[in-house]
Parts: C-alpha cells; sequence; structure tokens
C-alpha cells in the first residue's frame, strides 16, 4: 500500500494550482513572469489577489488529500510523513511540468494542517505575525519552516523517524528559497505591499 501512496501523493503534488490557476485566468505562465515561480506570491504579482487565493488553497489541498486518504486507510504516522514528502516533491519537481516547480511552502502547510491541525495552525500563525512585523514573505516561511521540526517532535509524542522526515522536507524548503535567502542578504528582496 505504501508504494502507491507514495506515488499518488507524488502525482498530485505534481498537479501545479499556478499554472492551472494562469491558465483559465488567461495569464502568462508564472515560470516565465515575475520571479518565475509557479506558487501564489508570485500569481499574486502576475494575477491579483484573486488568482493567488485560489492558488494558495489549491497547493495547500494538494498537501492535505493524500494523507487524508492514506489516514482513512489506517497508516500510521512515518507512512503519512512519507507521503507528505513525495507530495512536496511532486509540487517542487512536477512530473507534468517539466520538473518546474514551486517551493513547497503552501504544500507542506497542507501537510502539517492534516498531519495534526496544531502543528499546521503554529505554522500558519508563525508566518502570519513575522510577516506582519517584518512584511518579508520568504524570510516569514523560513521562521516559520525552521520551528517546525521542534513543535513537531513535541506534537508527535517525540517521534524521531517521522520528524526526521519532517526536517527533511524543511531543509528542502531552505534549498528551494536559495536565490531568496541570497536576496535577502543582500537586501534586495522584495517585501509584502499593502
Amino acid at each position: 500500500m505504501l508504494p502507491i501512496l507514495i506515488i499518488a501523493g507524488y502525482l498530485i503534488g505534481s498537479l501545479s494550482s499556478a499554472i492551472l490557476v494562469c491558465k483559465s485566468f488567461g495569464l502568462p505562465d508564472p515560470r516565465t513572469e515575475g520571479s518565475n515561480n509557479p506558487g501564489a506570491t508570485n500569481v499574486l504579482r502576475i494575477g491579483g489577489k484573486k488568482a493567488a487565493a485560489i492558488t494558495l488553497i489549491g497547493d495547500g489541498l494538494k498537501g492535505v488529500i493524500p494523507i487524508l486518504i492514506a489516514r482513512y486507510l489506517g497508516a500510521d504516522l512515518l507512512t503519512m510523513t512519507l507521503i507528505a514528502l513525495a507530495t512536496f516533491l511532486g509540487h517542487v519537481y512536477p512530473v507534468f511540468f517539466g520538473f518546474k516547480g514551486g517551493k513547497g511552502v503552501a504544500t507542506f502547510l497542507g501537510g502539517l494542517f492534516a498531519l495534526n491541525y496544531l502543528i499546521g495552525l503554529s505554522f500558519a500563525l508563525t508566518w502570519l505575525f513575522v510577516a506582519k512585523v517584518l512584511k518579508i514573505s520568504s524570510l516569514s516561511a523560513l521562521i516559520a519552516t525552521l520551528l517546525t521540526p521542534v513543535i513537531f517532535y513535541f506534537s508527535s509524542a517525540k517521534d524521531l523517524e517521522s520528524t526526521y522526515v519532517v526536517t527533511l522536507i524543511c531543509v528542502w524548503i531552505f534549498y528551494t528559497h536559495r536565490s531568496n535567502i541570497t536576496r535577502m542578504l543582500s537586501g534586495d528582496e522584495g517585501k509584502i505591499k499593502p
């Protein structure tokens, strides 16, 4: 059952909400405009709030659905975190879109909500707080990501194996944000507009 669920998670993750939303709204391909990233923040830049909100919800649901299916089928926590990893990788390296995907934060957040809504909520609240104070979306995501393995560990009855998988996703998120980190260090990272 695990291989099928992991493949299904990867394929669901590979459905790029940003690209599909932009096509349906008649907007440019997000991989060729703005930051060239097929994610909600870039869709906001090129298509406005409505398109970005739909993209964000779509990316989040990609993280939720495979884990809820696995939970319904009786999967344990480790299996569900492995499915979260597969779905995240599908978003970052989508087979349907030439393996050029987004940075994975919204899909990871959806997965966290499906694993344990309190962990998802803590991530979301951390992001919102940092975004409100510092006005930098990528920095908000990275700080929330940095705290997640610790919160997950203590919220999952100290399940080390599952925490390792979640930590791997978090490290990968830092990797997908490497260009943002470079821009932050040079003071060139864009701020959230009111």
